[in-house]
């Protein structure tokens, strides 16, 4: 059953990100890649909404719920399923990635795109035991964004946003790759399947 027809104060809730134009499609084609018989499927830190959005028109077979623990993220995300019409995507739920437990039981996939460098390390490790807790086995979790990978920056565009980044919140910044997947092994996890990305951004795929 499609959402109704949104109001005027609907709209308005509607909040943009330029960086979900710039990265939904290829973030896409490595889903494309890797979703095969995942039905249900929770976003955590949705944002904006732009993502889940899109994927949601790309796989319509598949039940997706998104989250954010800010509720003007979630109004924007309710807003922008309710104007696309979507029938696969569940409103808008509170989720605090560090919260135990989760507020919802189980899932086949979890996506977390761009929220590891811009929360605390924290948010990360609660990730990690989060989803092992909801994902069934042999459920995928998978995280997009930029890392260090053997202590360094991958690219002086990298290294200056991590500057940036601990300029605006001192518990932000850049992750090394290898400490995101002790943190996933530590929880159940398989070691990562990596894919470049554009802008030096690397998808990363565990499974449980």
């Amino acid at each position: 059953m499609k959402n109704p027809p949104p109001n005027d104060t609907m709209i308005d809730a509607r909040l943009h990100a330029q960086a979900v134009a710039r990265n939904q499609d290829v973030i896409l084609e490595v889903l494309r890649r890797h979703l095969d018989n995942q039905k249900s499927i929770l976003e955590v830190a949705s944002g904006t909404g732009g993502h889940v959005l899109h994927f949601a028109r790309a796989f319509p077979g598949c039940d997706f719920q998104p989250s954010d623990p800010d509720p003007a993220a979630r109004a924007s995300i309710d807003a922008w399923v309710a104007h696309a019409g979507l029938g696969n995507v569940r409103p808008a739920i509170a989720l605090d990635a560090t919260a135990e437990p989760w507020p919802i039981a189980t899932a086949d996939a979890v996506l977390c795109i761009n929220m590891v460098h811009i929360a605390p390390w924290a948010a990360t490790v609660g990730l990690m035991r989060g989803a092992a807790r909801v994902l069934v086995p042999g459920g995928l979790l998978y995280l997009y964004g930029p890392y260090r990978r053997g202590g360094a920056h991958t690219a002086p565009s990298n290294a200056a946003f991590d500057r940036s980044l601990r300029a605006r919140d001192s518990a932000w910044g850049i992750r090394d790759l290898e400490a995101v997947a002790e943190q996933a092994t530590a929880a159940g996890f398989s070691g990562p399947k990596i894919d470049a990305m554009p802008a030096n951004n690397l998808s990363l795929i565990f499974e449980r």
